[in-house]
């Protein structure tokens, strides 16, 4: 009796062929601009919501030079960038530098707060200064959590959040 059956062998897979995902490229792009800026930092990566967030710390403070906002805010942009160059997709990943997201959510919830003190003291609006979509939505989040109502206004940079009652 013969067996007619076949086992087909699984084709070989170029390395080179496999297609990387996001937080792959995002973290790999990280850590080549740390070994440039010669800064060793630990880059964890986290997946929420569809949304990829990066998170880079170290144990000696020495991120503090690549932590300040507007420099976290550039690496990002310039991090977005490398995964649309490799994926053709565009990435929404959020990066945090040596804790820069905490204590930009800190401030932006004193923020909130005087903003809700000024509608609560008398005011009809208070307006916030010009921010990020992803900071606009976490102001919009903190101000229904206060009961309260914010929109967006204004184009491009000048884009900010108004608090009303």
């Amino acid at each position: 009796m013969t067996d007619d059956t076949t086992t087909a062998e699984a084709p070989e897979v170029d390395p080179n062929e496999v297609e990387r995902d996001e937080a792959d490229i995002a973290a790999d792009y990280i850590e080549g601009l740390l070994d440039i800026c010669d800064l060793d930092g630990d880059i964890e990566i986290e997946e929420r919501g569809g949304r990829v967030y990066l998170s880079v710390t170290d144990d000696g403070g020495a991120l503090r030079v690549l932590s300040k906002p507007e420099t976290v805010t550039a690496l990002q942009e310039l991090t977005r960038i490398a995964v649309q160059a490799e994926t053709g997709e565009f990435s929404r990943l959020i990066l945090d530098v040596g804790g820069s997201r905490d204590a930009r959510a800190s401030e932006l919830q004193r923020l909130v707060d005087t903003a809700i003190e000024r509608v609560e003291g008398g005011s009809s609006s208070a307006a916030l200064p010009p921010m990020s979509s992803y900071e606009r939505k976490l102001v919009h989040d903190l101000v229904a959590e206060k009961g309260f109502h914010s929109e967006s206004e204004g184009e491009g940079r000048d884009r900010h959040t108004v608090v009303t009652r």
